[in-house]
């Protein structure tokens, strides 16, 4: 038998490191059961209602349907075709990697790359422009779309409700992105024009956070829908007063404070992000600035070579 001892569990008693060791291992357990319970879809054997025609959804673009901003990659599509310069394809880098990487809407950001798309529009005609974006789409958005959001979006349609984008981008872009995908239509920032060329201003102004509420509420009245059955999915805090109009709003991919607010309001939450907590990573949140930092460096310096 004493040949066999080495089968036999040794007991050992329990170290402050090991004991600290299994608190950390038994905490990390229950905060991962938590985010899964938040990922897992919840029972809704009735929702979204068949056939139910007084109810729709609406759904946020940037990073609620689609990874990035739209305005962003539509940049990169206008710079390919030779609308403006290398420093304007810097800034626009630079402003997808902080909306990447900090998942929010910084209003300084957006207005920033607002006025640039519309000064790089003027003068252009507005049949140009969807055409382009149907070309765009293909080569810079396509791949970029949530499949999880996009299997919300169809649910409803099955369901045969309507389906509309409500977007701070331009509503050309905005009403590509939607054909697409085979929603109903786009909500988003009108930009004027005369005899069907931009004139490089806005009508009112962008389609943005209580103004998203706004046309929500407009659209719903004109459709003789009923908000209470209607449902609203968003990744922003700034979203929060067009997903509490709604008697269905959705966390989607959320930033921190929608995050919060939706845990405080029992909002639903789902995120499709496979790696959503990089940004508070040092690591790989510095690589994905280094890399697109130095891809617009070494595309500055070619230009500059071939000058």
């Amino acid at each position: 038998m004493a040949a066999l001892g080495w089968l036999t569990p040794r007991r050992r008693s329990a170290t402050a490191r090991s004991v600290l060791a299994g608190e950390a291992s038994a905490e990390a357990a229950r905060k991962s059961s938590q985010e899964l319970e938040e990922l897992a879809p919840p029972d809704e054997p009735d929702f979204p209602v068949l056939g139910d025609d007084r109810a729709a959804a609406f759904f946020d673009l940037d990073n609620t349907v689609m990874q990035g901003a739209a305005l962003f990659h539509f940049g990169r599509g206008l710079y390919k075709r030779k609308f403006f310069e290398t420093r304007d394809l810097a800034r626009f880098a630079w402003q997808q990697a902080w909306f990447r990487l900090a998942g929010i809407e910084d209003p300084e950001h957006m207005q920033d790359a607002r006025d640039s798309a519309l000064s790089i529009v003027k003068g252009h005609r507005v049949s140009e422009l969807m055409s382009i974006g149907e070309e765009i789409y293909d080569e810079y958005m396509a791949e970029r779309i949530w499949p999880g959001t996009r299997a919300l979006a169809q649910a409803h349609l099955d369901a045969g409700q309507k389906v509309w984008l409500v977007t701070a981008a331009p509503v050309e872009i905005a009403t590509v992105i939607a054909r697409r995908l085979g929603l109903t239509g786009a909500l988003g920032t009108v930009a004027e024009s005369v005899d069907g060329v931009y004139t490089g201003k806005l009508v009112g102004e962008p389609l943005h956070g209580p103004a998203k509420a706004e046309a929500v509420r407009a659209l719903a009245s004109a459709e003789s829908l009923d908000l209470a059955r209607c449902a609203a999915y968003s990744d922003s805090h700034n979203d929060i007063p067009m997903l509490s109009l709604v008697g269905h709003p959705y966390a989607i991919n959320p930033d921190a404070k929608l995050r919060k607010h939706a845990r405080d309001f029992d909002w639903r939450l789902r995120d499709y992000r496979t790696a959503r907590k990089a940004a508070k990573v040092g690591i790989p949140a510095a690589a994905g600035v280094g890399a697109v930092a130095g891809g617009t460096a070494a595309a500055i310096a070619l230009h500059r070579r071939r000058r």
